[in-house]
């Protein structure tokens, strides 16, 4: 996340890939597991993480189109899917 981070539209394979419909993978191998965080960009000012997932041997195409379908909710209402932390 943290590279993600730094690095952004400029993250590259192995750590992410871009896959369709203008939603990438963050790829994180871990004790042999492979996991996958899809996300996408809210201009260039944010990064939005849909959802994680263990990898088998394929990406179900399901998976992007949740992702895909996550980024139309998001895209028609930023606001209403911004975490905001309440004051104290």
């Amino acid at each position: 996340m943290h590279r993600l981070e730094l690095l952004g539209h400029e993250l590259r394979r192995p750590e992410a890939d871009y896959l369709r419909d203008d939603i990438y993978e963050l790829r994180v191998r871990l004790q042999n597991i492979n996991y996958r965080m899809l996300y996408f960009f809210h201009g260039r000012t944010a990064i939005v993480v849909s959802h994680g997932l263990v990898k088998e041997d394929v990406l179900p195409p399901k998976e992007i189109d949740r992702a895909t379908d996550r980024k139309k909710r998001f895209d028609r209402s930023p606001n209403k899917h911004t975490f905001k932390p309440k004051e104290l």
